[in-house]
């Protein structure tokens, strides 16, 4: 998945259904993760798509001692410039009144 197809996901959402929210979130951990959502009453009930981009991990440094009881600290180094995405497809379930995911394969071709 890429920028531009999300882009291009979102328009058609925007165009075919009633958009309920649409947001972007930035969460400090790991490198820096950007998640950018859209929620919409789609043909199977309210939906929500997830754009999630993260920084490519480059290396993981593992710092341990060979003491019993000692800890394992892992260390990862992320790009600046590289950037991993991901989709993520959920459907609202009214009986558990929470996102259930559901196989977005078919939705990045």
């Amino acid at each position: 998945m890429t920028p531009e197809k999300w882009q291009s996901i979102v328009g058609n959402v925007k165009d075919k259904f009633e958009v309920l929210e649409y947001d972007k979130e930035h969460l400090d951990e790991e490198g820096g993760i950007d998640i950018e959502y859209i929620i919409f009453n789609g043909p199977m009930g309210k939906m929500r798509l997830e754009f999630i981009a993260k920084p490519v991990v480059l290396d993981k440094k593992t710092t341990y001692s060979n003491r019993i009881g000692s800890e394992t600290k892992i260390d990862y180094i992320y790009s600046d410039a590289e950037k991993s995405h991901q989709l993520l497809t959920y459907k609202w379930d009214e009986t558990a009144n929470d996102w259930v995911e559901i196989d977005s394969a078919n939705f990045g071709n």
